[in-house]
């Protein structure tokens, strides 16, 4: 399929038509129901977004009105609202499962929502008393129960009028409103970034040359459809002719992988070290020359690199790939070839075993206001450094300001995907640009080899210890979460005399670790104050600490028990920490580790 053809769209909806007359697929858009995989068409797709854009025009919707929709995973009636809502200008704005009653009643002040559809009965409720007060309507997708957004299943008419949505069609431009996309935020109310059609269809287009994809490939999506890494994602598969499955849920995964036989997926880094964690765990549940070799071919995989020529090593990978990695790749369906990772760092140890494994991972970089990849590791040879964040995307360019003796500074960016600026903010807006136009990320970083993008930390996590030493915490916490045994880690120490962590095991290791040691286990709230297991942790953190200057070394650690995730609000919906959250929840305990 040539890369050159992919030129005929210049608005987000334009990509399924692409898809019509190139290479319709019969099983475009797959989800599971009644115990089996059922497939829309790409032609059916097209019929339920037209029909869906009628049913919003009789509801009298008009271009620019804005209609709200709170996803968690892929859903084939996001897709086809969303498209439906394209066709006639009506701009999409999606929110994140986990968003409060209070900053959902400020969205819909700010952006004056006509419709809201949840994706189940439970936030329909939770938001219903506040949609009536600000009077708008509010559905979900239960369809058992009441409120269900019925066009969802309606029957749609074998002949339909279009012409008035095809004449819609015609009047948007690609410089008009697709989405406003609210922003997590780790510590502030979040704000609606502005995107048109051309920001996302010039991002689309940059990864379309990047992706080693072809018409019917099988791909499986899992994030939520409120990150713009997924939606985005979801848009370019729709343009190769891929066949995208909607995973059922996150309990669900290991059931999907292994019926659907994905190539390819897009990732958090949680997930893939989650993987990394079950192959640890399985090697502590063998017999002692079994677990031996789980190990050995573990430690083969981070050593590995595409430039090494040593036969003894390829030997052993070959043995490695056999023994081990084999069955571990099995668990992923067996065909899967490629994994992009985003969103947070992923430590390079565990993209190398992957990569050891037959499974190449890059990791990418963007934002929500670049649409938004900004830069990301290739699949072809010599063009991918792990470690890194990877080189510009095409007609993106990337500035490191004001840089220190390292070569580090803030990442400036531009380039047609960047974002015109932030909903009714203004003053945000100005506060997000330089004077000649560069977007400010806040993030600090540096380019290797002067192309390479090295991400260090957030511009505003960066804190001093009371020697002076900068701490970038974020470099620190990657490399905590490498443990098997540390599931997540947030390094402290702002004006205190030495850097700590908070460190939330990864309790099933924990337990096979117990187990196998003799160790009595009980709940993991009793288990975190088990002597033994704080040694444990003490020792893997050592190991850590050996490698480190020793101003930058972890000299105290508190652990807790409960996993932060954006439900309990101690992530963001993008899998970051919400420092302030955390530190407040464990404030004395942390006064404790320095002795306050």
């Amino acid at each position: 399929m040539s890369r050159e053809s992919h030129t005929d769209f210049t608005r987000i909806f334009d990509i399924v038509e692409y898809q019509v007359k190139k290479y319709p697929q019969k099983k475009a858009l797959n989800y599971f129901s009644g115990g089996e995989w059922r497939s829309l068409s790409i032609h059916e797709v097209v019929d339920r977004s037209y029909y869906l854009a009628s049913h919003l025009i009789q509801k009298g919707l008009k271009k620019g009105d804005k209609l709200i929709i709170i996803p968690q995973s892929g859903l084939v009636d996001w897709v086809c609202i969303d498209m439906a809502c394209q066709y006639i200008g009506v701009i999409l704005v999606p929110l994140h499962y986990t968003i409060s009653t209070d900053e959902f009643q400020l969205i819909i002040k700010e952006t004056e929502a006509k419709i809201c559809i949840t994706v189940d009965t439970s936030l329909f409720y939770k938001f219903r008393a506040v949609s009536i007060e600000e009077n708008m309507e509010i559905f979900h997708t239960n369809r058992a129960e009441g409120g269900y957004f019925r066009p969802f299943t309606d029957k749609i008419p074998r002949t339909m009028d279009n012409s008035q949505i095809d004449q819609i069609k015609k009047s948007i431009l690609p410089e008009d409103i697709a989405t406003i996309m609210y922003t997590s935020g780790t510590s502030e109310l979040s704000k609606g970034v502005v995107l048109t059609h051309r920001n996302i269809v010039s991002n689309i287009k940059s990864i379309l040359t990047i992706l080693p994809l072809k018409d019917g490939d099988r791909v499986l999506s899992f994030l939520p459809f409120s990150h713009i890494f997924e939606r985005v994602a979801f848009y370019v598969y729709l343009t190769f002719g891929a066949n995208v499955y909607f995973c059922q849920s996150r309990e669900a995964m290991v059931h999907d992988f292994r019926t659907v036989k994905p190539i390819f997926f897009t990732s958090v880094p949680r997930v893939l070290e989650k993987m990394y964690g079950y192959l640890q765990e399985k090697a502590i549940g063998q017999r002692p020359f079994r677990r031996e070799i789980i190990q050995w071919a573990v430690r083969i995989g981070k050593k590995y690199d595409a430039n090494i020529k040593n036969p003894i090593y390829l030997m052993k990978l070959w043995v490695a790939r056999l023994l081990v990695f084999q069955w571990w790749k099995k668990r992923l369906g067996g065909k899967i070839k490629y994994i992009a990772v985003g969103a947070a760092a992923l430590h390079p140890d565990i993209a190398r075993l992957f990569t050891a494994a037959g499974i190449q991972v890059v990791s990418g970089y963007g934002m929500t206001e670049t649409s938004p990849i900004i830069t990301v590791n290739r699949f072809s040879p010599g063009m991918n450094q792990f470690g890194t964040v990877g080189i510009p995307v095409p007609g993106v360019d990337v500035l490191i300001d004001t840089q220190n003796e390292n070569g580090e500074g803030e990442i400036l960016v531009r380039g047609p995907n960047v974002t015109q600026g932030y909903f009714k903010r203004p003053e945000l807006t100005k506060k997000a640009f330089t004077s000649d136009g560069w977007l400010k990320t806040g993030d600090i970083g540096k380019l290797n080899e002067k192309k390479f993008l090295v991400i260090t930390d957030r511009n505003k996590d960066l804190f001093k210890t009371t020697s002076g030493k900068f701490i970038s915490p974020q470099s620190l916490e990657n490399q905590l979460n490498s443990s098997a045994y540390i599931a997540q880690a947030m390094v402290v120490g702002f004006n205190k005399p030495f850097a700590g962590a908070i460190i939330i095991p990864d309790m099933d290791m924990l337990k096979a670790w117990c187990v196998e040691k003799d160790i009595h286990w009980t709940e993991s709230r009793f288990m975190v104050h088990n002597i033994k297991v704080i040694a444990k942790i003490q020792e893997e953190i050592d190991l850590i600490n050996e490698y480190l200057p020793n101003y930058q070394r972890i000299k105290g650690f508190v652990i807790d028990c409960e996993e932060w995730t954006p439900e309990n609000q101690l992530l963001t919906a993008s899998y970051k920490p919400r420092r302030e959250k955390i530190t407040s929840k464990l404030e004395k305990e942390i006064s404790g580790l320095y002795g306050l």
